[in-house]
């Protein structure tokens, strides 16, 4: 998978040409006010390249989880005015229910070169979008007549949709944007070719979503850190008390042969060794708790763990210190407490200081980094928290693998 062999915004002619683009325009909304952006601007880079290439662009996205049919609430609409406020060309929001209906069919034909269609949630569609539809993918396609699709929704290529791998099928040329590339090369090349010591940390809650990523990641790496909910279960299987800390009973016996692998393999498997313990999960989230911390084989049966401990911490930034490459996916403990952030920040903190090529597996942890603000010493943060999770795991993307290989 690493370094990229797919065809890339760079390799296509698009003068004059109908370009299909599917983005992440999947944006938080209140009150149909974007709240942020982000993955509107992280796909300008690939609209604006079309444009100055005298492409005619049809962007397309899903927002949401609509569930019955075409919501209101759902709609695509405060996006194309956004768009609209960072190009310098006519936006057009095609709405349609049907998303390739009536509006999208008209627009699209009367484009001019360096103009924009957006259109409708792609999820309108219902199963014809989330089950790969043909009719859908087809039309799509025949939208833009058959010529290019451009595939930039990186948080959406792990799903094999209409709009995200059905409609390359039926196109003459495919390619790779900007968003895209970046994602598969840093993901790719951390993964494949690491320059070494790479140190991979993994938090979160549950080791059931991260069970192949684990053991992928006992092959590739040279030291595993574990950090979140899931480290209790690994303590359990240690034949720790854990007290009544987050534990997946099932998966003891799961991580018992992944400490089992990492020590064959001659890896470091790092886990706590000590615990912030409280009396009960903090309700409402950010609430004022009582902390204390303890070793990690001495939790009292009544209390549970919600964030690594001091000396966690110091262990986990030491680790860090000496890597080239470091890949995190999964926050050290519930950092929207502050008195529980304190294990994500200490791990933010050791990576922005290391010199290491530093990614960011999205989802939680990219919010975590977002919010304490350490994004900029980061070298990449993904934009796909599913999607970098299932790269991790080693699988192929549908929405990656339907793009067409370099000559």
């Amino acid at each position: 998978m690493a370094g990229l062999n797919k065809v890339t915004v760079d390799d296509i002619n698009v003068r004059g040409k109908k370009v299909l683009v599917r983005c992440d325009f999947n944006v938080p909304l209140k009150d149909g006010v974007i709240t942020d952006d982000n993955r509107i601007t992280a796909a300008l880079p690939t609209i604006k390249k079309l444009i100055a290439d005298g492409g005619k662009v049809v962007l397309c996205s899903h927002l949401g989880k609509p569930k019955n049919g075409p919501e209101d609430k759902y709609s695509l609409a405060p996006v194309a005015e956004r768009i609209a406020g960072l190009v310098d060309t006519n936006v057009i929001f095609a709405k349609d229910d049907a998303v390739v209906g009536e509006n999208a069919r008209r627009y699209v034909s009367g484009m001019n070169e360096g103009e924009i269609v957006l259109l409708e949630n792609t999820r309108f569609r219902g199963a014809d979008e989330t089950k790969n539809g043909e009719n859908l993918s087809k039309e799509l396609a025949d939208l833009v007549d058959g010529e290019v699709f451009v595939m930039d929704a990186f948080g959406s290529a792990h799903r094999a949709h209409a709009s995200t791998a059905g409609v390359a099928e039926f196109v003459k040329e495919t390619a790779v944007g900007y968003l895209m590339q970046k994602e598969i090369q840093y993901l790719g090349n951390a993964v494949e070719e690491p320059e070494r010591p790479f140190v991979a940390i993994l938090g979160g809650a549950k080791v059931a979503d991260k069970l192949n990523v684990i053991s992928n990641l006992i092959e590739k790496c040279d030291t595993l850190i574990i950090g979140g909910g899931m480290a209790y279960t690994f303590l359990k299987a240690k034949g720790y008390e854990i007290g009544t800390s987050l534990v997946d009973g099932e998966k003891a016996d799961y991580c018992r042969d992944m400490l089992e692998k990492a020590e064959k393999a001659g890896k470091k498997l790092l886990l706590p060794v000590d615990t912030t313990i409280t009396k009960s999960f903090p309700d409402p989230i950010d609430s004022e708790i009582e902390i204390s911390v303890v070793d990690s084989d001495k939790i009292p049966a009544d209390m549970m763990g919600l964030d690594i401990g001091t000396k966690t911490c110091k262990l986990y930034a030491e680790a860090v210190k000496s890597a080239k490459t470091v890949v995190w996916n999964g926050p050290m403990g519930v950092f929207e407490n502050p008195v529980l952030a304190k294990g994500t920040i200490a791990v933010a903190g050791a990576l922005a200081e290391t010199d290491a090529t530093t990614i960011i597996g999205g989802g939680d942890s990219a919010a975590a980094v977002v919010q304490l603000g350490f994004a900029d010493k980061m070298s990449h943060i993904s934009t796909g928290g599913g999607a970098s999770l299932e790269y991790l795991e080693g699988k192929v993307l549908p929405g990656v693998e339907v793009i067409a290989e370099k000559s």
